[in-house]
C-alpha cells in the first residue's frame, strides 16, 4: 500500500510541472517562478530517488521521481533562459 499512495503522491505533483513547463514556454517570462522553490523541489527528488535506491526499494515508483526530476530540471532551465531574455529586452 505504501508503494501506492506514494505513487498516487508523485503523480500528483507530476501533474502540475507540465503545465508549468507550458507556462515558462509560452509566456517566456519568469513571473510568478522562483529559481530557489524548483530547486528545492529537485533536491527532494533526489533524496526520494537516493532513498529508493538505498533502501534496495527499485520499482516503477523510482520512475515517477526521475520523470518528476527531469521535468522540473527542464522548468528550471526555461526559468534562466527566460530570465536571460528578460534581461536582453529591459
Amino acid at each position: 500500500m505504501q508503494t501506492f499512495f506514494e505513487s498516487i503522491m508523485l503523480i500528483c505533483f507530476g501533474i502540475s510541472w507540465p503545465i508549468s513547463v507550458y507556462k515558462s514556454i509560452t509566456s517566456k517570462s519568469t513571473k510568478g517562478k522562483s529559481a530557489v522553490f524548483m530547486a528545492v523541489i529537485l533536491l527532494g527528488y533526489v533524496a526520494g530517488i537516493t532513498g529508493k535506491i538505498a533502501g534496495n526499494a527499485i520499482n516503477y515508483v523510482l520512475i515517477l521521481y526521475i520523470i518528476n526530476f527531469v521535468v522540473v530540471s527542464i522548468d528550471l532551465a526555461l526559468y534562466f533562459v527566460n530570465k536571460r531574455n528578460e534581461a536582453l529586452h529591459n
